[in-house]
């Protein structure tokens, strides 16, 4: 195989008229997404160069699961983005694509009129029935290669410029290959997905839905606020699979909803994106002992997931639950800071080589240089690994278990932040004199101390126009004065411990 595609092809062929994709409003069959696909796509085709990045605003809908194909079938690279995210962010990332086309589903009308200065709206709902160019298609078909992109996704840069990571058909299609059958995923499955179509999490609801014939339900967005009723309409959707951030997992555990009421027909749970907290699990397994349980791991840059762990035994609520082994075809080694092989039991940094590694940064070979470097252990020949900035144990199992970062990054919400870009944010606020943030992994929340005469109400008021909601302080510390080192830098250790010593956390 060279490109995704085939997949949806192969599925269309098998099961026509099958229901892959529904949302509140509607439904699209396999063959409706393949025929909506290359309609919208011999639009696109003709209007855009073959392998240019297309940003698709990325709603909750089914419209944006066609704007993918349909990108795909034009021969170049989706790139989705969140609807809700400011509109300078937006804006910057748009120009940095130079795309001159911006997919959007109705929902969408209201932020693309906004962004038509930047670029052309095109409302996937209006071009369903253009009519197909085939010559066209094939012609962009037969020169894509697997190692062409598939899409982009930007998370946050500590610069305060998103980074884009470029990933690739090859990537992917591995992806998907070792999913279905870690998972064992076929057509007779019914997908929940909760994970937004921006957020990489998604990868494996769309690909699982296309290799396998599944049907994808895209789970409205406000159930996750009412668990109850998130669990019902699990059920009576009939929903098999939850592949699942697993901050929505634990707040599903939290909220006491699985003492009370479970969801009968789930068989598989996959959790990724944070550290899976053994407690929420117990709830999870003591409500559905018969189902499945798999945490994952995995950076944007490395396709979605790199190691997996299928839960096989009971955990104390104190234990860490591993990350396991790779994924097929990935390898990880873990390496100290001179970049040479820890010994067993040492933790040492988690590095990534195999065939989901990504391109790298859209438009930023520096950036790219320094994350994915020659392989050390390998100098003879060319030969690159993802330095994820994460660092790892094995255990006495034989296990990776992750510990820390190393670095300014954190995962919030189920999503990768650089705290360089809140600060750089926040150093914008004219009524702050400094500001910095370091996150209380134990409340999950990302706390500010500054200095400086503002109220936290008026930091958010200001810096909302410029990161997204999940990005913008939980927490707030005001102070007369940040304390400084002897380099004259804020001595963010010294806060850190003041702040876990005031609240009891550690």
């Amino acid at each position: 195989m060279r490109n995704v595609l085939e997949y949806l092809e192969a599925s269309a062929a098998r099961f026509p008229d099958k229901t892959a994709f529904v949302d509140e409003g509607g439904s699209v069959t396999f063959q409706g997404l393949l025929t909506a696909a290359r309609r919208l796509g011999s639009c696109l085709a003709a209007r855009a160069e073959a392998k240019q990045p297309i940003p698709v605003l990325a709603g909750r809908t089914i419209e944006t699961p066609i704007a993918f194909a349909a990108v795909l079938a034009a021969g170049c690279c989706y790139v989705p983005l969140d609807p809700q995210m400011p509109r300078l962010r937006l804006e910057g990332i748009l120009r940095q694509l130079e795309s001159p086309l911006l997919l959007c589903g109705e929902g969408e009308r209201k932020t693309a009129g906004e962004l038509a200065g930047v670029c052309e709206p095109v409302f996937v709902g209006e071009r369903l029935e253009e009519p197909e160019d085939p010559a066209l298609l094939e012609r962009r078909r037969a020169a894509m290669l697997d190692v062409d992109p598939v899409y982009i996704i930007f998370t946050s840069g500590s610069t305060g410029v998103p980074k884009g990571i470029v990933c690739h058909h090859r990537g992917v299609m591995d992806l998907a290959d070792w999913l279905a059958e870690a998972g064992g995923f076929t057509a007779a499955d019914v997908l929940g997905n909760q994970a937004p179509f921006y957020f990489d999490g998604s990868v494996k609801d769309f690909y699982m839905t296309l290799k396998t014939g599944a049907t994808c339900e895209i789970l409205p967005k406000k159930l996750f606020s009412f668990p109850k009723l998130l669990v019902g309409y699990l059920n009576e959707r009939r929903v098999t699979s939850l592949q699942w951030a697993t901050s929505a997992f634990h707040l599903v555990a939290a909220s006491g909803i699985l003492e009370r009421e479970r969801p009968e027909h789930v068989r598989i749970v996959l959790a990724g994106g944070e550290a899976m907290l053994a407690g929420d699990l117990n709830r999870w397994r003591a409500a559905l002992p018969e189902a499945v349980y798999i945490n994952l791991y995995g950076p944007t840059e490395t396709t979605v997931d790199a190691a997996w762990y299928r839960v096989d035994r009971d955990y104390a609520d104190h234990e860490a639950i591993p990350i396991g082994r790779p994924c097929a075809n990935k390898e990880i080694l873990l390496l100290d800071e001179e970049l040479r092989p820890v010994p067993p039991g040492v933790p040492g940094e988690i590095c990534i080589r195999g065939s989901g590694l990504a391109h790298g940064y859209f438009k930023d070979p520096e950036k790219t240089a320094a994350a994915f470097i020659q392989n050390p252990l390998t100098p003879d020949y060319p030969d690159r690994i993802y330095r994820t900035g994460d660092i790892a144990v094995y255990n006495e199992e034989g296990l990776l278990v992750f510990q820390s970062r190393q670095d300014g990054q954190i995962k919030h919400m189920g999503y990768r932040i650089e705290l360089g870009e809140i600060e750089r944010a926040l150093a914008s606020c004219p009524a702050l004199e400094e500001a910095v943030c370091f996150f209380d992994s134990g409340r999950d929340a990302i706390v500010c101390c500054y200095a400086g005469n503002a109220t936290a109400a008026e930091i958010i008021g200001h810096i909302r126009t410029l990161v997204p909601k999940y990005m913008q302080p939980n927490v707030f510390r005001q102070l007369e004065t940040l304390p400084h080192n002897a380099n004259g830098k804020i001595d963010r250790v010294q806060l850190k411990e003041s702040y876990f010593h005031e609240t009891g956390e550690r």
